[in-house]
């Protein structure tokens, strides 16, 4: 199957504020759309890459910004649904498996890196337990194996000494030490990057893509649009209608009921654990199935979760309860030869997972229970009137989701799987596994990073537009002007929150939101972008 490669810097594939302004106008003589897709995170960007890449007519519209909800508070990562064996959804780990293989190898190769991933076996860890351990890894590798996802892009599992753990994972309680379980999974350099990478794809296959754009009414025949920079609205008529809201699903599609789960991840100092390479995997006790992770990121800080905790309200953004953040701190300090206090926290999120059921479906009214238990899958549905919802899930399987949501609505066959996101090229030499010793721009862009380097003559100072904005952070001032001409952002929340990410540590905060609003100034007075539209 030959991959489809989306030229770089194509004025298709930028999403501007001039481009914004001008297809929102186009809205209101437009001939009806094939679809309309409703909801901007993963599975959004998704359906309207499908459906755009088979030729269908579309458009994609957003109430907040791409990535605002549960998409950009994930682990960061692509996995083969390894846990899911451990519960019995065979059918769930199978499909993580082979959606991470065309990640990994295809679709987007230039965000995600093979993270090594260690469960410690320590001298309290029984044989069984370390035995099952083991099992579960060769099981792991069998589906890889059958995903077809290469020995060179993620090796095997296998035992390594206590000393090589100790180099990988330095904060290791190292005397409790027998050795570990290595294996490895794949970790993006950030789930709202992924998501933008989507969007942008979909747009230069022809779909218009509209943030801060709300469906106040939807129907299988169109929707009412407000424009939330302007209040404007309009109607739009379109042949299909999918939503994909995520948590939201029951406000378009009462029949979806959702059961909210809130996983919480504390951001730490890599210095605080020595600097790890790889991440700890750590069993929860007396919680089969259950780990709580310790993941090493490239920006030197490790985030440490993750919760799974059943909510009854949906917030736009959930927070991370007190109580969340200390029963993950002793959950991993239970391996490491230091133990975590609140002080070491430099900052925590919190996302709702979309688990859902039907209301007609067995046991869908019982509220109470347990979401560890309630199926990964994802659900299409249609109602009566002909609107399709689509939800649940997780990120690892967006294209798959989107795949079954537009096998609905065409015979045409679906592309996907040999489309490659924006920014990735057959040409880039093929790095190492691991982010650690990564060139960040290459990291964050891949193809275009030089594009985005070449941003720096624009701005007020060149000689420091390359330079971090904060602490925890690789982004520079380049990064933000590149959000702003050509990813969509529209507002210094859009760049700190979802698309450089620097908002992960409390105290970086500031710094970045005043080097953002810098160059929202610049960019103004320079004409780079139309009169008011930042």
């Amino acid at each position: 199957m030959e991959t489809t490669y989306v030229p770089i810097g194509l004025p298709s594939s930028d999403l501007s504020a001039t481009r914004r302004e001008r297809e929102w106008r186009e809205l209101a003589s437009a001939a009806a759309f094939d679809l309309i897709v409703i909801g901007g995170g993963i599975t959004g960007p998704g359906v309207a890459l499908d459906a755009a890449s088979r030729g269908l007519r579309t458009l994609l519209v957003e109430r907040n910004d791409l990535a605002f909800g549960t998409s950009r508070w994930s682990s960061k990562l692509v996995h083969g649904g390894l846990r899911y064996l451990a519960t019995g959804h065979v059918d769930v780990a199978w499909e993580s498996a082979v959606e991470r293989g065309h990640l990994m190898t295809t679709i987007a190769p230039h965000l995600i890196r093979a993270l090594p991933q260690i469960v410690p076996v320590m001298d309290d860890t029984s044989l069984g337990s370390a035995a099952l351990t083991r099992v579960g890894f060769l099981a792991g590798d069998a589906l890889r194996t059958g995903a077809r996802t290469p020995g060179s892009t993620l090796p095997p599992a296998h035992w390594v000494s206590k000393d090589k753990v100790r180099r990988l994972a330095p904060g290791i309680d190292f005397p409790d030490l027998r050795g570990g379980i290595m294996a490895w999974d794949g970790q993006l350099v950030d789930d709202a990057r992924l998501v933008v990478a989507v969007a942008r794809t979909a747009a230069s296959f022809g779909a218009t893509i509209l943030t801060h754009t709300e469906a106040l009414q939807a129907s299988a025949n169109g929707v009412r649009l407000r424009n939330t920079l302007n209040g404007e609205e309009l109607e739009v008529a379109a042949t299909n209608v999918i939503a994909a809201t995520g948590v939201w699903a029951e406000e378009l599609d009462p029949r979806v009921q959702v059961h909210p789960s809130r996983g919480t991840h504390v951001v730490l100092d890599a210095d605080r654990l020595g600097d790890p390479r790889a991440a700890l995997t750590i069993p929860v006790p007396g919680m089969s199935g259950r780990y709580c992770f310790l993941l090493p990121r490239p920006d030197r800080t490790v985030l440490a979760g993750i919760t799974d905790v059943g909510v009854d309200a949906i917030d736009d953004v959930p927070q991370a309860p007190g109580d969340d953040i200390t029963w993950i701190l002793e959950q991993v300090s239970r391996v490491l030869d230091s133990p975590l206090s609140m002080d070491d926290v430099l900052g925590a999120f919190a996302g709702l997972r979309p688990l859902v059921t039907m209301n007609d479906a067995p046991g869908a009214d019982d509220s109470s229970q347990d979401t560890s238990d309630i199926s990964r899958k994802h659900l299409v549905s249609r109602t009566p009137d002909g609107l399709i919802t689509i939800t649940g899930g997780k990120l690892t399987t967006y294209r798959r989701m989107a795949q079954d949501a537009v096998d609905l609505i065409t015979d045409r066959p679906c592309r996907t799987k040999s489309i490659a996101l924006i920014g990735a090229d057959p040409d880039l030499e093929r790095r190492s596994p691991g982010f650690f010793d990564a060139d960040p721009w290459v990291m964050r862009y891949g193809a275009e990073a030089d594009r985005v380097r070449a941003l720096a003559e624009f701005l007020p100072d060149p000689a420091t537009a390359l330079d971090p904005v904060a602490e925890f952070t690789s982004a520079a001032r380049v990064d933000i002007a590149h959000a702003f001409l050509h990813e969509g952002a529209v507002d210094a929340d859009d760049v700190i929150s979802r698309r450089l990410r620097l908002d992960s540590v409390d105290a970086d905060i500031p710094t970045a939101r005043a080097a953002v609003e810098e160059v929202m100034d610049a960019l103004a007075s320079a004409g780079r972008v139309p009169a008011g539209a930042l």
